[in-house]
């Protein structure tokens, strides 16, 4: 456990930015290739936190992953809503989009693997 990180009712408290980091490890591991935006101040407001690309043969071939990023008790913003509504509205089954929490984690393994 990191210094950074910390307790609360016994469970560890992770930051967005360690999960962020966590998730894109887990997803190299897994040969996904990761795209995220280093600074988003110039950036438009609430579109997700990575975006993941995998090749494989798969059903449906190449997976193509928008993902939103929350603490267990961060909240998505409109904007946030917005972007994932949008990006769930694709037709078909052309892109994933997922809002995941930390508590998520066994279910974030799966998906990547």
């Amino acid at each position: 456990m990191t210094r950074a990180t910390k307790l609360k009712a016994g469970k560890p408290v992770v930051s967005e930015k360690q999960f962020q980091e966590a998730v894109i490890q887990l997803a190299k591991l897994h040969k996904w290739r990761v795209y995220f935006t280093w600074n988003s101040i110039h950036s438009p407001a609430g579109f997700p936190d990575l975006c993941l690309i995998r090749r494989g043969k798969y059903p449906r071939g190449t997976r193509l992953a928008f993902i939103e990023l929350k603490t267990d008790t961060g909240k998505l913003t409109e904007a946030q809503r917005e972007w994932i509504d949008d990006l769930r509205s694709v037709p078909g089954f052309f892109i994933e989009v997922y809002v995941w929490r930390f508590s998520d984690f066994a279910v974030i393994e799966k998906i990547l693997k």
